[in-house]
C-alpha cells in the first residue's frame, strides 16, 4: 500500500532563505493541513487535533525531505527515513522535470498543478496568514495530491538500488556540515566594501554613461568598443551575452585592438561583481542551523540527463576550485578586518573566491578526509567503448594521459614531453573526448591561454584522433545504435557497452549498472535528425510543446560517459559512513583526527575497488586529509 501525501505549512520563518531544516525546527511553524490517499483511493484532509490516519506503509511526497521533517519535527511522529519516496526524485531519475508543476504536463498526464496555488500559498502560510482562505488551500492541497499521484504512475518507479541512492543522499543531506558563519560575516562585509569600488571605478572609466556593471547597457558598451573577433564571441543566436564563459574568453584575448584596455578593465569589474562569492558566504551563513551546520544541499538526480547529484541552497558544486594558500592566515586578517589586498590576493574578489571552500569546515576533534577519482572521464570513455585497451592500459600502467597526447601528437618520446606540449595534450583530452572538433578545442584552448590558428587547431584535433583510435568509432557506433533502436521500438542495439531500447515514446539507453536513463519523447525531425523533450529547459507560459534539445553522438557519449562515472559514485557512497559531501566526483568524509589516517585508506580502497560490472575499468584516486575543505 501506497501512503500519498502532502502537507501545507504556516510559520513566521522564511523556507526560502533559510532552507527547510531551519524552517521545520523553527518553533512557529504549524501545520495547516495534510492531504492523503491510500493507493487510488479518495484523497481526504487531516487538521491539526483530529486522528492522525494510520501510516505503516511507504509514505510518497514530491519533495518528500520537506515532508519527512514536518513530521519528525513539527509533528514529533519517530518514522524512518527509508518509509519515505520521493516522486520528485523519480521524476529527475526519468530524465523529467523536477517541479510539481511541470512534470505532470512533461509525463503527458491529464492533471496539471493549480497555478493559483502560489498565491494562496503567500496568503496562507506567510505572515500576515489569511485564515479565511485556508479552505481554499485545502482544495489546492488535496488536488496536488492528485497530481502527483497521476504523474508518479505514469512513470517508470524508482529502483530499489535508486531508492537505496536517493535515502543515502539524503542521510548526507541529514547529516550536513560545519560552516565558518564568521568567516561568512567578515566576507559579506569585505564584499559589500569592493562593490562600492567595483561601481565607482566603472561609472569613471565609462565617464558616468555606466554607473553599474548589472545595466543591461554594459553589454551594449563593451559590444561597441571591441574588435570583429570578439564581438563574435559576444553574438549568441539573436541577442548579446556578457556572460561568465564570454567574460573568459574576453580576459583571455591579449590583443588591445580587439579589447582595449578601457573595455578590459570594465570587463574585469563585471567579473568581479557577477562572480563574486558574497551571495555564496550569505546563503552559507543564513541557510546554517543552531549547530552552524548546512544540510540539505544535494538533490538526488539532480542533472536530469545523468542522474547526478546537483546541489541546492549552499550550492557547493558551483564553489572555485581555487584555493587560498594559507586559509587559516586570510581568515585570521578576515575576522579581524585587517586588510586582505594585495597581502593575499589582487583583488577582494579574488581572496573571497579562495577562501569559499576553507569556509566549510570539520567538527573539534575531527578533520576531513577527501578524495577524488583521477581522470574519471578519460577512463570511463574508452572502457565504455569496448575498444580502448591502448588507452586504459596507459592509465594502468599510471601513465599521464595529457603527455601520451602529446607525445603521439609531437612525434616525441613521453620522457621528452614539455610543459607547453603537456598543455596542448590537456586540452585534447579536455576538448576532443565527446565528438570535439576545431570549435571545441578553441574554445577550450581559450580557458587554458592556449591561442593556435585554425589550421593548426584541426591539427590537434586529428592528432588526438588518431592517437585515440577507439573515440570516433564509439561515436559512430552511439549513433547507429539509437537511430536503429528508435526506427525499430522494442528492439535493442548495442554499441559498446551500451544498450538503446526505444518504446514509442522515450528513448531509453542502459548503462553497464543496470540503470536506465532515456531521451524523454524523442523522434525525428523533417531534416533526419532526432530530438526529444529537454528537461531542464522551462517552456514559455503560452508554449503548446515542451522545449527539445537536439541528440547527436558526441552528446550521447557525454551522456553515457557521466552517468557511467556518477554510478561509481552511487556505489561508493553505499559502502561509506560519515559522508558530509559529495562534489562532483569527489567524496569528503568527516571523521575523527585519530582515525584519519584509517580511514583515508578504506576511501581510497573503496573508491578504487571497480564493482562487479565495471570489471576492467582501471581506477585511481588522490586522497588528502584536511583541517578545512579544500586545503590540507
Amino acid at each position: 500500500m501506497i501512503f500519498w501525501c502532502d502537507f501545507e505549512t504556516k510559520s513566521e520563518c522564511d523556507l526560502k532563505t533559510t532552507g527547510v531544516y531551519n524552517y521545520a525546527r523553527h518553533p512557529s511553524t504549524q501545520v495547516i493541513c495534510m492531504s492523503y490517499a491510500y493507493d487510488d483511493g479518495l484523497v481526504q484532509t487531516w487538521r491539526p487535533g483530529e486522528s492522525m490516519p494510520p501510516i505503516k506503509s511507504q509514505i510518497r511526497a514530491h519533495n518528500a525531505a520537506f515532508e519527512r521533517l514536518i513530521f519528525w519535527h513539527v509533528l514529533k511522529m519517530e518514522i524512518p527515513l527509508e518509509q519515505f519516496y520521493c516522486t520528485a526524485a523519480q521524476a529527475r531519475a526519468n530524465c523529467a522535470p523536477g517541479s510539481l508543476e511541470d512534470v505532470g504536463r512533461f509525463a503527458g498526464t491529464d492533471m496539471r498543478k493549480d497555478h493559483r496555488g502560489a498565491a494562496l500559498v503567500r496568503a496562507c502560510c506567510i505572515p500576515p496568514f489569511r485564515d479565511d482562505l485556508v479552505p481554499e488551500l485545502i482544495e489546492y492541497c488535496e488536488q496536488d495530491v492528485r497530481t502527483m499521484r497521476a504523474a508518479s504512475k505514469a512513470m517508470r518507479e524508482l529502483t530499489p538500488e535508486e531508492l537505496e541512492d536517493y535515502h543515502v543522499n539524503e542521510r548526507i543531506n541529514d547529516r550536513g556540515v560545519l560552516v565558518d558563519q564568521r568567516l561568512c560575516r567578515a566576507a559579506v562585509k569585505y564584499a559589500a566594501d569592493e562593490l562600492q569600488e567595483i561601481e565607482a571605478t566603472v561609472k569613471t572609466i565609462t565617464n558616468g554613461e555606466i554607473t553599474t556593471v548589472r545595466s543591461p547597457r554594459m553589454r551594449e558598451w563593451v559590444f561597441e568598443r571591441v574588435g570583429s573577433e570578439a564581438r563574435k564571441l559576444m553574438e549568441r543566436a539573436d541577442k548579446v551575452s556578457i556572460d561568465k564563459s564570454v567574460r573568459a574568453n574576453l580576459l583571455a584575448i591579449d590583443d588591445p585592438e580587439e579589447v582595449p584596455p578601457d573595455v578590459r578593465e570594465v570587463i574585469q569589474c563585471a567579473d568581479d561583481l557577477w562572480a563574486s562569492s558574497v551571495a555564496k558566504f550569505n546563503r552559507l551563513d543564513n541557510l546554517a542551523c543552531a549547530d552552524s551546520r548546512v544540510r540539505g544541499a544535494f538533490v538526488f538526480a539532480g542533472g536530469s540527463a545523468t542522474g547526478r547529484a546537483s546541489s541546492y541552497g549552499a550550492q557547493v558544486h558551483n564553489f572555485t576550485r581555487k584555493c587560498a594558500d594559507d586559509p587559516e592566515a586570510v581568515r585570521h586578517s578576515m575576522v579581524r578586518g585587517h586588510a586582505i589586498v594585495p597581502k593575499y590576493g589582487h583583488r577582494v574578489t579574488d581572496v573571497l573566491r579562495g577562501m569559499l571552500r576553507p569556509a566549510l569546515i570539520p567538527e573539534k576533534g575531527k578533520q576531513f578526509v577527501v578524495a577524488d577519482w583521477s581522470a574519471i572521464e578519460g577512463r570511463v570513455n574508452p572502457w565504455l567503448s569496448g575498444r580502448g585497451e591502448d588507452k586504459l592500459q596507459a592509465f594502468r600502467d599510471r601513465l599521464d594521459p595529457y603527455i601520451v597526447n602529446a607525445a603521439a601528437t609531437f612525434h616525441v618520446k613521453y620522457e621528452q614531453v614539455d610543459k607547453s606540449q603537456r598543455q596542448v595534450g590537456k586540452v585534447q583530452e579536455l576538448a576532443c573526448g565527446f565528438g570535439g572538433g576545431v570549435g571545441a578545442f578553441a574554445a577550450m584552448g581559450r580557458v587554458y591561454g592556449l591561442h593556435l590558428p585554425e589550421p593548426e587547431a584541426k591539427r590537434m584535433v586529428d592528432a588526438w584522433r588518431q592517437a585515440n583510435p577507439w573515440s570516433v568509432p564509439f561515436w559512430s557506433d552511439l549513433e547507429v545504435a539509437y537511430i536503429r533502436a528508435l526506427r525499430n521500438p522494442g528492439k535493442i542495439f548495442e554499441a559498446g557497452k551500451i544498450k538503446y531500447l526505444a518504446d514509442k515514446q522515450h528513448l531509453w539507453y542502459a548503462l553497464p549498472s543496470g540503470r536506465v536513463l532515456c531521451y524523454p519523447n524523442a523522434r525525428f525531425e523533417e531534416d533526419g535528425s532526432i530530438t526529444y523533450s529537454k528537461a531542464s529547459w522551462k517552456p514559455a507560459a503560452d508554449a503548446k510543446e515542451w522545449p527539445r534539445g537536439r541528440l547527436w553522438r558526441g552528446l550521447a557519449c557525454e551522456n553515457v560517459t557521466q552517468a557511467t562515472a556518477h554510478d561509481l559514485l552511487r556505489e561508493a557512497l553505499r559502502r561509506l559512513d560519515n559522508v558530509v559531501l559529495t562534489v562532483h566526483d569527489e567524496i569528503v568524509l568527516e571523521v575523527d583526527s585519530d582515525k584519519a589516517e584509517d580511514a583515508k585508506q578504506h576511501l581510497i580502497n573503496v573508491m578504487c575497488t571497480p564493482p562487479v560490472w565495471a570489471e576492467g575499468l582501471p581506477l585511481d584516486v588522490e586522497a588528502t586529509i584536511m583541517s578545512r575543505y579544500g586545503k590540507g
